[in-house]
């Protein structure tokens, strides 16, 4: 898989999958912003999460997922900006959305992610632990900043190296679990 267009790995990636698995409460309200194919919005709502929303402005994208999942509620799916959508969720996933905006923006996804959550909820997701060679996107980062970035909004309940990526990304991607402080 090349860096620059491995993007879309086809199905959910195994540390949200594994996350998504132990969670409890099928009726979380759950957000994915820029979802792409949203392979992770498929695979929580076929596993009973009703209240997952899909957000994306890519309308290919959209179409895409339309066609593989055509139970999944239109209600729940939202073409929209980010940066501009209200709601309230109690979970967040980030699965390779903040690698897509551009650096000068990350403090603006920090303050929209926090608005965004109902008090006790959480962000979980994925990071590139590592700066690209490359000008973006994706955009890599580095632990302390995300750790700079995100302290000031929230809690961190688990910020480690993710043990079961998948193999193009292994040791590169860190598996956050953040609460809204």
């Amino acid at each position: 898989m090349d860096e620059r267009t491995g993007w879309d790995i086809g199905n959910v990636s195994t540390p949200l999958k594994t996350y998504f698995d132990q969670l409890n409460n099928k009726s979380l309200r759950i957000l994915v912003p820029g979802a792409g194919n949203a392979w992770e919005v498929e695979y929580l709502f076929a596993n009973g999460f009703r209240n997952t929303f899909l957000l994306d402005f890519a309308e290919q994208s959209i179409a895409s997922f339309k066609k593989r999942c055509p139970q999944f509620p239109d209600t729940n799916i939202i073409t929209d900006d980010f940066f501009a959508h209200k709601g309230k969720y109690d979970l967040v996933v980030e699965q390779t959305f903040f690698s897509s905006i551009p650096l000068e923006r990350r403090t603006e996804y920090a303050e929209k992610v926090y608005e965004l959550l109902n008090n006790g909820g959480k962000l979980v997701g994925l990071l590139f632990n590592h700066v690209f060679d490359f000008e973006g996107p994706p955009y890599g980062g580095t632990e302390k900043e995300y750790r700079d970035l995100f302290t000031v909004y929230f809690d961190f309940e688990a910020f480690k190296i993710a043990h079961n990526s998948i193999k193009p990304r292994s040791g590169r991607e860190l598996f956050l679990l953040l609460n809204k402080s």
